[in-house]
């Protein structure tokens, strides 16, 4: 291209650049496309002719040092159905006019590292790199339904409205990330519904002002450990890896969101779940309102993990599909309220849950107290306390006092499991006797029972007196219930002379109503110590 002054149209423009550069001043649209939905495909084989292509250098030329607009008109780039050849760089550069490429077809990467933008949005293109780090955007960036053929790299970005990819394919660059953006900061909404990726979705420490949506995406990456790492990522909202509701008209050319995209679906509605196949990362991560999983499925290795540790968020709603491999973990996180089925964790070995703090449970469906103690035993391999008495502790505040005790309970019996030898049986003896002072009941029917006992026993015996003239009349009941209380004396056991097997009989309801004794106290002193 011959060289050209500020706003000076070169010589050498080709007609489809004559348009461009006229419909530039205008803000009106440069439309090279052929009217043909199989010829102006820019993601099809077609091959775009010289009637159709601009060079990547004019293009350049109008967005940084383009003319003046025609008097009362606005300038701007638009174009749909182009060719735009050779690299598009637009490194370092200010660029003032709004700019709205659609369905255009880059021959080489487009460069946009440290740019400025007021709104740029390259809809339905074909694009083989965007390298667009420390990207500085006035309003929107909007890429939906494009194609990326070497990754996205939005490192250290700060888009000023939204952000959008929404049924974007992106492909993995060289170092295996399919969307690179570290550092990322979009004031309001990320946008990513029915998203592909093949490659790492990288989003380490990035924030979003409002609310991320990836309904509907699946991210794929067989290369490496994970599909989506994203540890510290901040939303202020909403963070939805969820379903989506397929009530729009595939193949919509609407360039305004949501792109007849609907929301999450109601139960029993048409979806496309989230997909993630590939570990998921969300490491220390802030989410003002929620982390959504409904309908999502995960597609792990048995050495991969949905990791959430230490996330922080007033509710997390894990209801998607059961993991058939890898790990969910929640170590350390801290949660209000967790919406969770029965059927969305994994088995024994498959969870971890040690300093998960929930305050409410929510369950979504029937989730009997079975499954949720065979949930914490699957999540705890070696015996730990702290998700019992957590569990026990959220039931108790709800006012579920006798769920509560059968998770104590629970939790006694397992710890018994730990014990030497000499322990684990008085373990038992205390879980035969008064159900370790969960069940204070028991304690009252054993003594009835060793009472009947005793009092059937002793009715058979006429025993003399050892003071003969000091000494009340014999009853058998009273002396049984005198035996059996190891504290209070009822002036019987000290009055007759009981001798031969009667002794032993006398010794073994004393002996039994110690043992009573000491597991009722025992109880009551872990019932208070609970208290």
């Amino acid at each position: 291209m011959t060289e050209a002054r500020a706003g000076e149209e070169p010589a050498d423009l080709t007609d489809p650049e004559r348009r461009m550069w006229s419909a530039f001043r205008t803000g009106g649209v440069c439309d090279l496309s052929a009217r043909s939905a199989d010829r102006d495909d820019p993601h099809g084989d077609r091959v775009w002719g010289p009637e159709r292509s601009v060079r990547a250098q004019v293009v350049a030329l109008l967005l940084l040092h383009g003319p003046s607009p025609v008097p009362g008109r606005v300038a701007s780039l638009k174009l749909r159905g182009t060719r735009i050849t050779g690299r598009l760089d637009l490194s370092g550069g200010t660029v003032a006019p709004y700019v709205e490429l659609q369905s255009c077809r880059f021959d080489s990467e487009v460069q946009l590292s440290e740019a400025r933008f007021g709104t740029l949005r390259l809809m339905n293109c074909a694009i083989p790199r965007l390298e667009a780090a420390r990207l500085h955007t006035e309003g929107d960036l909007h890429m939906p339904r494009c194609r990326v053929a070497r990754g996205v790299r939005l490192t250290d970005a700060q888009i000023g409205t939204d952000l959008l990819i929404s049924q974007a394919v992106v492909q993995r660059d060289g170092k295996g990330r399919a969307i690179a953006a570290d550092g990322m900061s979009v004031a309001q909404d990320f946008q990513g519904e029915l998203l592909e990726t093949y490659g790492e979705v990288s989003l380490r420490g990035a924030k979003v002002g409002v609310s991320m949506n990836l309904r509907g995406a699946c991210l794929r990456n067989p290369y490496g450990r994970y599909a989506l790492n994203a540890p510290q990522l901040t939303v202020e909202r909403t963070l939805h890896l969820t379903s989506i509701a397929l009530d729009y008209v595939p193949g919509t050319n609407s360039s305004t969101p949501p792109y007849g995209v609907g929301a999450t679906p109601p139960r029993g509605r048409p979806a496309h779940p989230f997909e993630c196949r590939g570990g998921l990362r969300l490491d220390d991560g802030r989410f003002g309102d929620a982390i959504d999983f409904y309908g999502a499925r995960f597609v792990l290795t048995a050495e991969q993990e949905i990791s959430l540790r230490r996330i922080q968020t007033p509710e997390f709603r894990f209801v998607g599909e059961r993991p058939e491999q890898g790990r969910v973990v929640v170590s350390g996180a801290k949660v209000v309220k967790l919406v969770d089925t029965s059927t969305s964790w994994p088995g024994p070995g498959g969870v971890s849950i040690e300093g998960f703090v929930y305050e409410n449970l929510a369950p979504r469906g029937h989730f009997p107290l079975g499954r949720r103690l065979a949930w914490v035993e699957a999540s705890t391999p070696e015996y730990s306390p702290e998700p019992y008495e957590r569990l026990a502790a959220v039931l108790r505040a709800s006012g579920e006092d006798a769920d509560a005790r059968e998770v104590l309970l629970a939790k006694q019996r397992r710890r018994r499991a730990t014990l030497p030898m000499a322990a684990r049986a008085w373990g038992y003896v205390q879980d035969w006797t008064v159900v370790y002072g969960y069940r204070p009941g028991r304690a009252a029917l054993w003594m009835a029972l060793l009472w009947a006992a005793g009092t059937l026993l002793f009715s058979q015996l006429d025993p003399p007196a050892i003071k003969q003239n000091e000494h009340p009349q014999w009853n058998a009941a009273l002396y049984a219930l005198d035996l059996l209380l190891p504290v209070i004396d009822l002036g019987q056991q000290g009055q007759w002379r009981v001798e031969g097997g009667w002794q032993w009989g006398a010794a073994a309801l004393v002996l039994l109503g110690w043992i009573l004794a000491t597991t009722v106290a025992a109880g009551a002193s872990r019932l208070l110590r609970r208290g």
